[in-house]
């Protein structure tokens, strides 16, 4: 198959998401999560287990609201799935002395110690996210005002800085050996999440012919963030910097309600207009995925095989 046929048509409804971890990915189907990891000594160890936390809440089936309860989950889903992989890959696990504050906290909550640290995980991550993708663009650009005098070129600016600095990280990061191990696990996920929403018998075989790109991918997710953050923060001008960044943080959620029901739509459509505006994720992830090998199909299938549910209207999304 043509790697540049980019958009493949769904036999069915039913949908699954993923993550690539330490030689691994994780798999998300409509009741479990399921980690399938290459040790290395090659052999594959497979962690299963229900689906908890706010995807099962009532909110999470509500437009827009479920974006940002999907986009809460999946980075606590993430980390603790980065976690997991990284325990097979530690050489001094046992004998590293903990840090004072993982101590303090092992101290204090005792056995909910490893929850605490996994959601302050994700809490800095959050931060610095918003620091660098939020905060920063916002502050350069009021140097511009200037030469800039009117809000939608300042917020014009504000958002393809924002965007610059998003690809310029993407860029950076993929330049890591470690970092192109993942984007190839990266591939393997995409390449099988494909083949099981072609319908086709999910083996090596089948999964190698697919696309390593998906319209339904975390890059094109938030390249499609920056783009509705730039369309949203043009709707309230350029007032002082303290209310700009008060006002990108409070609409944040909006923006990835938004973004998430764009994804989602993307997943299910195969219109032109859907074409066009997945076409600058989907190129996008060009620098996120590598072309994995056998081995790494192998244990994207193992893990995806771990999730699938008999109901075919069952939907993730």
């Amino acid at each position: 198959m043509d790697q540049d046929k980019i958009f493949i048509k769904s036999a069915t409804p039913r949908n699954v998401g993923g993550q690539a971890v330490i030689e691994g990915v994780m798999m998300k189907g409509p009741k479990d999560i399921a980690i399938a990891v290459r040790k290395p000594d090659k052999e594959i160890v497979i962690k299963k287990e229900a689906i908890q936390g706010m995807s099962k809440s009532a909110i999470s089936k509500l437009p827009v609201f479920r974006g940002v309860v999907a986009l809460v989950d999946s980075m606590v889903l993430g980390v603790k799935s980065l976690t997991y992989s990284a325990e097979f890959f530690e050489e001094y696990e046992d004998t590293e002395e903990k840090g004072k504050i993982e101590q303090w906290i092992e101290n204090r909550f005792g056995d909910k110690a490893n929850d605490i640290m996994l959601y302050f995980s994700v809490f800095i991550a959050m931060a610095l996210a918003i620091l660098i993708f939020i905060i920063s663009p916002t502050l350069v650009t009021t140097f511009l005002k200037r030469y800039i005098n009117n809000s939608l070129g300042l917020n014009i600016v504000e958002g393809v800085l924002r965007i610059t600095l998003f690809i310029s990280y993407v860029l950076l990061i993929s330049q890591m050996k470690d970092i192109q191990r993942v984007f190839q696990y990266h591939g393997a996920e995409h390449k099988t999440i494909h083949c099981y929403e072609s319908g086709q018998e999910l083996t090596v075989d089948n999964v190698r012919s697919f696309t390593t790109l998906h319209p339904r991918c975390g890059t094109s997710f938030m390249l499609i963030v920056m783009v509705i953050s730039m369309i949203l923060f043009t709707m309230i001008g350029w007032p002082n910097p303290w209310i700009r960044i008060l006002s990108r943080f409070i609409l944040l959620p909006v923006v990835a309600g938004i973004s998430y029901e764009i994804i989602r739509w993307a997943g299910r459509s195969q219109s032109k207009l859907v074409c066009m505006i997945s076409y600058p994720g989907l190129m996008l992830q060009k620098l996120t995925t590598r072309e994995p090998d056998d081995s790494q199909l192998e244990v994207a299938i193992a893990a995806l095989k771990n999730v699938l549910v008999e109901d075919k209207e069952a939907d993730l999304w």
